[in-house]
Formats: structure tokens, C-alpha cells, sequence
């Protein structure tokens, strides 16, 4: 899927009745402003600058501009003190949440500089340049009366914080545009049984805007007996380059996995998805069968290159598994395996599709005698999670709608399972126990997703932008 740059709105605020009386102050704020912009652009947006806004009249101006390019966020510096009555019109009319960036152009005042000046209208200019602050709780208040959703950055213009939080802002706000464009291909039905992995799909059209499209496997079968043996050929070689292929598989599994591959990638193109759940069984022996065990390897293909599948039909995991993808951060299909209280870790893994670009090493192709709990043999994918920071996110389907739950922790080294699966070992600041219980009384499917790096800040700024709950387990 392209990958489109974020556009998102910036606008200064001030008072015009300051203009005439603090020589230099305007061009000076305006100065900010151009690096807020410059320093926004760096961090991958595409900005929209609709000026100082500085009296209501140019407030209604600015918001039909801002509308007129379809910003997904605007940014609102404050550059001096300036009336709510200025800014209210513009949060209000631009279709999208609002940062207010209470960001002063230094630590703190040069009080002595300022002290030693004399004239005191030049003192006061001096500190109308740095009272970013005196409006923040005017606007809040205001803001909070009218429903205007809206957050803040608080700082200073060198401060790593305040350029962090702006990326992390951009990447919100980029991941949820993402997710409102995704189409999510469903193939098969659900696994039997497993409730909490059934969902409300209109649900999930509503908050992320995801469009859902239900797959036939028989258009798979279709694509999958056109495949011609150059093509064929071409993905056994992508298995080759992509994983490391055990000598104990044998040649007919691979010819058989790399033609299922092959119409996996036609029919994710054919529907433009750029996510997809699955799973199915039918009558033993069926055709069909004979398809979805050996579908891993493909599957696990398109998870690696940000088309993320997901096993078992669980499609909000798959909705987890590509925010992740957008994070940059992977996001392999997971599930808990057991605990480890000698060494206080959970492990988790998955007989499915993996994300081999976040693998610890190369993901091993190996051979299964049987599939654990489903019908038939094949191929599957066998690794570990890079050691280092991750994150676990699901998507939730809760009493009072959908929600996010996350967790940041670490991916350890240690003994694993080599049983044909995804194996990692996880340890988290509050414990295994303790993160065992609160994680499962949040309410999760027993799947999540898995990505590398911390990310609860950002997924809490996703979590803002979609209007829902996030859930997080940490100390």
C-alpha cells in the first residue's frame, strides 16, 4: 500500500493589539512558527501553515483553508497571550483534533538581560515573547466547554520532548488516516468455539474505518490453480531468500506451500487488502484442506512485508497486528504459551503467520506432523522475537464497545520451544504473575500483537485520535 505523507495544519496565535505596541515582536513570533513548521516537515508531514491567526475575523479564513486540504491534525502554537475568543472558532471548524503547543522559545527567561533593559515597554515585549503559558489554561477551560477534543504539548523549542511528542503525534494520527484506507480481507470463518475471538465487524468499520471485504476460498482455489511453474519457481526461491528452509522439508510441502503463496499474493492484489484474517476446515479431505495447510508460509510472506494476516480468523488481532505494521514496529500474531516462574517471563508464540523483519536471526521454515488443534500437515514458520524492547497491543470488543489494551516489556533470551511455531520469552516491570492477571481481567481475545520497541506513548495518541479507551498494563 502507498504510504501517503500526513498532512496536518499549523497555526499561530496572538493578539493584534500588540503588534503596534512591541516593536518586533510579530516578525519574531512569526520566526517561531516557521521552525515549528520546518521541524514538523522534518518529522515527515506534509504542513499546511494558515499563519497568526490573531482576531476571530481571520479565524473562520484559516479553518476553511485547513478543511479545503483535509489536514488529519492541527497543531495551534501559541506564540504570545491571545483570546480564546481568537482560537475557539478555528478548534471548532477544522475537522480535526487539535495540539495546542504551549512551546516557549527558551528554558526559561534571561531575567537579568531583561531586568537591565530600562525601558519597561521593551521589557514587557521581551516577555510577551515567552508567556506561551499565560493562555494555555484559558484555552483548556474554553475548549473543555465548547467539546472541543483537543491535547497539549508543554516545553520549549530545543526540547527533545516536545519534538518526540510531536512525532509521536504525526504517527498517530498517519497510523489512524492508515487504518480509515485499509481494506481487511476476511477468508474462511472463524475457529469453532473461540468466542472471545468473534467480533461486531461493523464495529470495526465504525471506529477504525477499515473497510471489510469476505473472500471466497474457492477464488483462491481459482488463482492458486492458474499459478503457471515460473511462478511457482519464483516463490520457492522467496522462501529460499526469506527464510532459512530445513533440510527436513520435503520438496512436495514447498511446491505446495510456494502455489499457495503464489494465489495468497494474487488475491490480496486482486482486492487491494492490506490486512487479512483466516481460517477455515470443511469435510475432511476436501479440497479446500488441502489448500489452508499450506497456506503459513505465504502468509507469514505478506505479514513481512506489512500485510499483515492473522490465523484463526481473529480479526481484531489482525487490526492490532496492522497498527503495529504502520508503527514501523511489525506486529507478530501471538498468543500466550506458558510461564516461566523460575525466570519470571511469559512466553508467547503462534503456529501461524509471523513477522519475519522483527525476528531474532532468520525465521526457520520447517515441517509439522500435524497442526495442533486443526486438521492436517505442512509447512510452518519457526523464530523468536528480536531481544529488546516490545510492545503488546490488542484490539478489544468490550461491553461498552471496542478498546485498545497495551503493555510495553522485553524480549529476553532463553530456552524456547522449537516446535514449529513463533517462541519468545517476555518479561514485564510488574512481574509475570502480576501482568498475567491484570492482562487477562482487561478483557483480550488470548491473542495480541506483537512489535519491537516501546510504543504506549504513541498507541495512546492513536487511542485519542479513534475517541476510545487504551488499557495499560504497566508498574
Amino acid at each position: 500500500m502507498k504510504k501517503n505523507k500526513l498532512k496536518v495544519g499549523l497555526a499561530g496565535v496572538g493578539l493584534d493589539t500588540y503588534w503596534g505596541q512591541f516593536a518586533g515582536l510579530l516578525p519574531r513570533l512569526e520566526g517561531y512558527r516557521n521552525e515549528i513548521a520546518a521541524r514538523l516537515t522534518e518529522l515527515g508531514a506534509n504542513v499546511v501553515d494558515a499563519g497568526m491567526i490573531d482576531r476571530p475575523e481571520k479565524a473562520a479564513d484559516a479553518a476553511q483553508t485547513l478543511n479545503g486540504e483535509g489536514v488529519e491534525l492541527l497543531f495551534i502554537f501559541i506564540s504570545t497571550y491571545a483570546l480564546s475568543s481568537t482560537v475557539l472558532p478555528i478548534a471548532q471548524r477544522v475537522k480535526a483534533p487539535v495540539i495546542l503547543l504551549n512551546v516557549q522559545p527558551a528554558p526559561a527567561i534571561d531575567y537579568d538581560r531583561i531586568n537591565s533593559m530600562g525601558d519597561r515597554g521593551l521589557m514587557t515585549g521581551e516577555w510577551l515573547a515567552h508567556c506561551q503559558a499565560c493562555s494555555a489554561p484559558e484555552f483548556a477551560c474554553v475548549f473543555n466547554r465548547a467539546g472541543v477534543r483537543y491535547d497539549i504539548i508543554t516545553g520549549y523549542m530545543q526540547e527533545e520532548y516536545v519534538w518526540r511528542s510531536a512525532a509521536e503525534w504525526i504517527a498517530a494520527a498517519h497510523t489512524v488516516a492508515e487504518m480509515r484506507e485499509n481494506r481487511l480481507g476476511i477468508l474462511g470463518h472463524y475457529y469453532g468455539g473461540m468466542l472471545d475471538v468473534y467480533t461486531d465487524t461493523t464495529l470495526q468499520s465504525a471506529v477504525f474505518g477499515t473497510h471489510i471485504e469476505l473472500l471466497e476460498m474457492c477464488e483462491l482455489k481459482a488463482l492458486r490453480d492458474a499459478a503457471t511453474g515460473d511462478e511457482v519457481s519464483a516463490k520457492r526461491q522467496e522462501f529460499e531468500d526469506s527464510f532459512d528452509v530445513s533440510p527436513d522439508c520435503e520438496e512436495y510441502e514447498l511446491e505446495r506451500a510456494a502455489r499457495t503463496s503464489v494465489a495468497l499474493d494474487k488475491l490480496t492484489a486482486a482486492h487491494r487488502l492490506g490486512s487479512m484474517a483466516y481460517y477455515y476446515e470443511g469435510h475432511a479431505g476436501n479440497e479446500y484442506e488441502n489448500i489452508v495447510t499450506s497456506i503459513i508460509a505465504g502468509n507469514t510472506l505478506l505479514t513481512g512485508n506489512n500485510i499483515p494476516v492473522a490465523g484463526e480468523c481473529e480479526v481484531k488481532n489482525v487490526q492490532a497486528m496492522k497498527i503495529m505494521s504502520l508503527l514501523g514496529a511489525g506486529g507478530s500474531f501471538s498468543e500466550f504459551y506458558a510461564m516461566d516462574f523460575n525466570d519470571d517471563i511469559v512466553m508467547l508464540g503462534h503456529d501461524g503467520p509471523a513477522h519475519f523483519a522483527i525476528a531474532e536471526g532468520r525465521v526457520k521454515l520447517v515441517p509439522l506432523p500435524v497442526y495442533h488443534g486443526k486438521p492436517g500437515k505442512g509447512l510452518s514458520i519457526q523464530m523468536s522475537v528480536r531481544h529488546g524492547a516490545v510492545t503488546l497491543l490488542s484490539v478489544c470488543e468490550g461491553r461498552d464497545g471496542l478498546f485498545l489494551l497495551a503493555a510495553e516489556g522485553e524480549s529476553v533470551p532463553g530456552a524456547t520451544l522449537h516446535i514449529g511455531n513463533t517462541n519468545s520469552r517476555y518479561r514485564f516491570a510488574c512481574g509475570a504473575r502480576e501482568f498475567m492477571n491484570r492482562w487477562s481481567k482487561a478483557g483480550p481475545s488470548h491473542h495480541c500483537a506483537i512489535g519491537v520497541g516501546h510504543l504506549v506513548s504513541t498507541l495512546e495518541k492513536v487511542a485519542f485520535l479513534l475517541n476510545i479507551p487504551l488499557v495499560k498494563i504497566d508498574k
